[in-house]
C-alpha cells in the first residue's frame, strides 16, 4: 500500500514542474526535491524491515503528498466556476449582502468559468450551493480579495481530510489514504478548482470511519456528538452529502437496534440525527434569514434546475449515441426511484449492504441526466474509510426486518433464502431500470433536416443554419438550438426566423445563428458537428449532424 502511493505521487508532478520553470523556479526547486523524497521512499518501502519504520515511511510519503498538493495550488489556484461563484458569495456575506438568488453573469466571461445551461435555453448565473463553503471563505476574501479566496478554503479542507483520515485509519491503510485524496491528482484539481464538495468530504471522513459505532451502548458520548455535528456540517457544505445521510442513518439503526432494542436505538437515532440537523440550521440559519424563499430555490437548484444533459451515464444514449429522446424525464424519474429502490434494499439486507453504504448513493447518479464523474469521484476517499474501517462483523447482529412470506401459488415452487432475497432485491431495481429504458428508446420529439450556410474563409465555419422541423409528438414544443462537437454543448445559437412554439404534428422552419456569427466545422473526417434542439418542459433532445468541412449538410 506504501508503494502504491509512493507512485501516485508521480501523477500531474511533471506537467506541475514544467509550469513551474516557466513562472516559478522556486516552485520547480521544491517539486524536483520532492522527485528525490518520492525515489527515496520507493527504496525505503522495499528494504526496511518492522512495521514502525514503514509507518514512519507512511508519514514521509503523506508529508510530499501535501507538499506538492501545495505546490500545484501555488500555479493553480484561479479556481472554475465553483469557486469563483464560492469567492463572489463569500464576499457577498461579508458585506452584507443577499446570496441566493442574485444573478452574477459577469462571473462568467472567462474560458474556466464554465456555464450551466439549462434545458429551458438559460442558463444558472446564480449560486446554488448550500453556505458553509462561502462562510469559511468570507473572512479570507477580505484578506485576498479574488477567488482564491475560496480556493484556499477547499485546498485547506482537502489536507485537513487527508490527514484526518490517514490518523483515523488503521496504521496498514494508512498510505491508501495518502494515494486516493492526494495522489492520483483528480481530488486536488477540484480542490483548486473551489468546489464545495470538497469541504463536505473532509466533513465526512469522521463520521463514516467506524460508524457503526456511533451511540454504542445507546450513548452518543462525545464522539458521537462530534460525528452528528460534522455530519450537519457537510450537508450545510454542498448536497452530495444529502444523498449519504439517509443511507448512514438506515446503517446506524439497524446496528443500534440488533444491539439494543426498538425503542432505546430509535432514541439514540433521534439524538444523532436532532444534532445533525440543528448544526445544518445554524449553518442556514443567516441566509435563509435573509430571503427565506431565495434560499430554498438555491439549496434545491441542482435538482430542479434542470441542467442540460452532461456526464458518463446512461443519458448518454440519448445525448451521444442515438438522434436523441422525447421522454428524457424518465432518466430522472429512473433515479430518484433507484435512490428509493437502493434505501430500501438497504433497510432489508443492511448486514451485506451496509460494508458498501458509503458507494451505494452514488449508483443513482448513473441515471440521472447530469452524471457527471464529479459526482462519483469526489466521495471516494468515504469508500476507503469505510472499507478499512467496517468490517462485516461489525453488522452481523444488525437487526433486519423479516421479509413476509409470499402465499403459495399453485404449480410454481416457493422461492425461499437467498433466491428470494435475489428475487426481492431485483424488484426493488426493476422500476428504475423500466423508466431508463423507456427514456433511452424513445425516439427524438422533432424530425430535423438542416441545411448549412458557410462563410467564405480558409476554414469552413457555420453562419447559420436552415432547420425543417417537424414536431411527431402530441405536445407543443419551444425549441432552443446549440451545437455539438465533443461532448458539452455550445452556448444557444439565435433564432433568426421560425415560431417560439411549435404546435403538435405541425412542422415549421427556423434559421438559427451560432453565437458570434460563425461557428467552424470540424476539419478531421472522423469528427462530426451536431446541432441539439432541447426543450424544458417536457424535457426532450433532438440530434442532427451539420458533418464536418468535408461534409457539410445541404
Amino acid at each position: 500500500m506504501t508503494l502504491i502511493a509512493t507512485i501516485s505521487l508521480f501523477i500531474g508532478t511533471r506537467s506541475a514542474w514544467t509550469q513551474a520553470m516557466l513562472s516559478h523556479p522556486p516552485v520547480a526547486g521544491v517539486i524536483s526535491v520532492c522527485y528525490a523524497g518520492i525515489l527515496v521512499s520507493g527504496v525505503l518501502v522495499l528494504t526496511v524491515r518492522s512495521r514502525r519504520a514503514l509507518a514512519r515511511v507512511d508519514a514521509v510519503v503523506l508529508v510530499l503528498a501535501v507538499t506538492l498538493l501545495v505546490c500545484g495550488y501555488w500555479l493553480n489556484h484561479a479556481g472554475t466556476d465553483e469557486g469563483v461563484l464560492t469567492a463572489q458569495a463569500a464576499n457577498e456575506i461579508l458585506h452584507g449582502r443577499p446570496v441566493y438568488g442574485q444573478p452574477w453573469p459577469w462571473l462568467f466571461g472567462t474560458p474556466k468559468s464554465g456555464l450551466t445551461k439549462t434545458m429551458y435555453g438559460g442558463a444558472d448565473l446564480t449560486y446554488g450551493y448550500p453556505p458553509l463553503t462561502a462562510m469559511l471563505a468570507a473572512p479570507v476574501h477580505a484578506v485576498l480579495h479574488s477567488t482564491a479566496a475560496a480556493t484556499v478554503v477547499t485546498t485547506g479542507a482537502l489536507i485537513a481530510g487527508a490527514v484526518g483520515l490517514w490518523l483515523l485509519l488503521p496504521v496498514p491503510w494508512r498510505s491508501a489514504a495518502t494515494a486516493v485524496c492526494l495522489g492520483f491528482g483528480f481530488l486536488p484539481n477540484y480542490a483548486r478548482s473551489g468546489y464545495p464538495a470538497i469541504v463536505a468530504l473532509a466533513l465526512l471522513v469522521p463520521v463514516v470511519v467506524r460508524w457503526p459505532a456511533t451511540g454504542a451502548g445507546g450513548r452518543l458520548g462525545r464522539n458521537g456528538v462530534l460525528r452528528a455535528v460534522c455530519l450537519g456540517a457537510a450537508c450545510g457544505a454542498q448536497q452530495l452529502a444529502w444523498f449519504l445521510t439517509p443511507f448512514l442513518l438506515i446503517g446506524l439503526y439497524a446496528v443500534r437496534r440488533g444491539e439494543l432494542g426498538a425503542r432505546p436505538a430509535t432514541a439514540v437515532l433521534a439524538r444523532f440525527a436532532g444534532i445533525a440537523a440543528l448544526t445544518w440550521v445554524a449553518v442556514n440559519a443567516y441566509c435563509a434569514a435573509q430571503d427565506f424563499s431565495a434560499w430554498l430555490h438555491g439549496m434545491l437548484l441542482p435538482l430542479t434546475q434542470k441542467a442540460i444533459l452532461h456526464g458518463q451515464g446512461l443519458m448518454g444514449i440519448s445525448y451521444y449515441f442515438t438522434d436523441g429522446s422525447s421522454r428524457l424525464d424518465y432518466y430522472s424519474y429512473a433515479s430518484m426511484l433507484l435512490l428509493a429502490g437502493l434505501l430500501a434494499a438497504t433497510v432489508l439486507f443492511v448486514r451485506r449492504l451496509g460494508t458498501a453504504l458509503t458507494v451505494l448513493p452514488w449508483l443513482a447518479f448513473y441515471l440521472a441526466t447530469r452524471s457527471q464523474d464529479g459526482y462519483y469521484l469526489m466521495m471516494t476517499p468515504l469508500w476507503l474509510a469505510a472499507a478499512a474501517t467496517v468490517p462485516p462483523s461489525a453488522l452481523a447482529s444488525a437487526w433486519e426486518p423479516r421479509i413476509p412470506r409470499i402465499p403459495r401459488i399453485p404449480h410454481i415452487p416457493r422461492l425461499t433464502g437467498r433466491p428470494a432475497k435475489a428475487v426481492l432485491a431485483a424488484a426493488l431495481v426493476t422500476p428504475a431500470l423500466l423508466c431508463a429504458g423507456i427514456a433511452a428508446a424513445s425516439p427524438p420529439p422533432l424530425d430535423m433536416t438542416l441545411t448549412a450556410h458557410l462563410t467564405d474563409s480558409a476554414r469552413p465555419a457555420v453562419s447559420s443554419v436552415t432547420v425543417r422541423a417537424v414536431n411527431t409528438t402530441g405536445t407543443a414544443l419551444t425549441p432552443h438550438f446549440a451545437s455539438r462537437t465533443g461532448h458539452s454543448a455550445s452556448n444557444w445559437w439565435t433564432i433568426t426566423a421560425g415560431p417560439t412554439t411549435l404546435a403538435p404534428h405541425s412542422t415549421a422552419v427556423y434559421v438559427v445563428r451560432p453565437k458570434g456569427g460563425h461557428r467552424a466545422l470540424p476539419t478531421s473526417t472522423d469528427q462530426y458537428m451536431y446541432l441539439i434542439a432541447v426543450t424544458g418542459s417536457p424535457m426532450t433532445i433532438t440530434t442532427a449532424s451539420l458533418g464536418n468541412a468535408a461534409h457539410p449538410p445541404g
